[in-house]
C-alpha cells in the first residue's frame, strides 16, 4: 500500500498517535470554487481544524500516488491550476494511479483515501446524490455509494442543491448509510439550511457524534455516516429562489448537452453568476462550518 500512498508527516504521525485527523477533498478546490477564494477558503478550513486540536489532510492524486495531508505549495497548484486536475471518483483512483496524472478526489475519492489512511472523519461541502430527471440519465453520484462501502464518517451540509434530495434520502436509506442532522430536523439543502425533508435521527452535540462514530466501529459496521450541518443561518439562502435558479440552468445545460462530470461544476457556476455571488458566500461559509464541526466531532472521540 505504501506504494500508492503518500502520507504527510503530521498525518501520519497524528494517526500512528491516535490523534485526530480530518480528511478535507480537494475537488472543491479545483473545480468547485474559482480563484483565489477556493485557495484562501481551504487554508481557512484548514486553520480552523488545526485550532481545535486536529490535523487537516487535504487529499489529491499527486504523482502516482494518494496524496494525504497536501503541502501549502501543492495546494496553491491545486488552486490555480484545478483545470489541469482530472475529477477522480472512488472507482477511478487505480486508473488515474497507473497514469500518474494529477486529480482532485470528489467526496467518494476522499473518503476511499481516508478509509485507506485510516482516517474516520471527512468534512466536505455537499455531498453528490441522485440528479433530477434521473429517471431519464440515470445519474446518481458515486458518494452515496462510497458512504455505503467505506467506514468514514462525513460530514456535509445535506446534498447540493442541484440534485434531488427526496430521491437523494431514499437512496442513502436503500443503501443502509445512517443519516443523522446536527442541531436540525430536516435534511440540510446545501446552500439553504432546511429543506422540506424530515430526519428521523438528530444530534445535540459533537460529542454525541463521537460516541456514534465508536459505536458502529465496536459493532463492526462496515458502511460509512453521515452528519447533516445546515449552513450558518445568516449565509443561508431561500430554497425557493435557487431552485427556481437551478431549474433555468437545467433547461440550459440540456441545451447544451453539459452532463456527466462536468454538470455539477457547470450549474454551481451558474448559480453563482445569477445569485451574484450570494451562493458563492453561503458555499465558503458552509464548507467552513463543516470542517470547524468535524474537527470538534474528532476531537470529542480522543478526549
Amino acid at each position: 500500500m505504501d506504494r500508492y500512498l503518500d502520507m504527510d508527516p503530521a498525518v501520519y504521525q497524528a494517526i500512528q498517535n491516535n490523534k485526530p485527523v480530518i480528511a478535507l477533498e480537494s475537488s472543491f478546490i479545483a473545480h468547485g470554487l474559482p480563484h483565489p477564494a477556493n485557495l484562501q477558503t481551504a487554508l481557512e478550513m484548514i486553520e480552523l481544524v488545526r485550532k481545535e486540536g486536529a490535523v487537516p489532510a487535504v487529499t489529491a492524486l499527486v504523482k502516482g500516488r494518494i496524496k494525504v495531508g497536501l503541502k501549502d505549495l501543492e495546494l496553491e497548484e491545486l488552486a490555480e491550476e484545478g483545470g489541469k486536475y482530472f475529477k477522480v471518483a472512488a472507482s477511478e483512483v487505480g486508473i488515474f494511479l497507473s497514469k500518474g496524472t494529477r486529480g482532485a478526489t470528489t467526496v467518494s475519492g476522499t473518503i476511499y483515501g481516508a478509509y485507506l489512511a485510516g482516517i474516520s472523519i471527512c468534512a466536505t461541502g455537499g455531498i453528490g446524490g441522485v440528479h433530477r430527471e434521473v429517471s431519464r440519465t440515470f445519474d446518481i453520484s458515486q458518494d452515496l455509494i462510497a458512504l455505503s462501502r467505506f467506514p468514514v464518517a462525513v460530514v456535509s451540509s445535506g446534498a447540493k442543491i442541484i440534485l434531488d434530495l427526496k430521491l437523494t434520502l431514499e437512496y442513502l436509506e436503500t443503501m443502509g448509510v445512517p443519516v443523522m442532522g446536527y442541531k436540525t430536523n430536516y435534511f440540510p439543502a446545501f446552500y439553504s439550511s432546511a429543506s422540506s425533508y424530515p430526519l428521523e435521527n438528530n444530534l445535540k452535540s459533537s460529542r454525541e457524534a463521537a460516541e456514534i462514530i465508536k459505536v458502529y466501529q465496536e459493532l463492526g459496521w462496515k458502511g460509512g455516516l453521515l452528519f447533516v450541518n445546515p449552513v450558518p443561518r445568516e449565509d443561508s439562502l431561500s430554497p425557493e429562489f435557487i431552485n427556481s435558479i437551478v431549474d433555468e440552468a437545467l433547461q440550459k445545460a440540456n441545451k447544451e448537452n453539459i452532463k456527466g462530470k462536468s454538470l455539477t461544476p457547470f450549474l454551481l457556476k451558474h448559480l453563482n453568476q445569477e445569485t451574484e455571488g450570494e451562493c458563492l458566500k453561503a458555499n465558503i461559509s458552509l464548507l467552513k462550518n463543516n470542517a470547524l464541526l468535524a474537527a470538534r466531532i474528532a476531537r470529542a472521540y480522543y478526549d
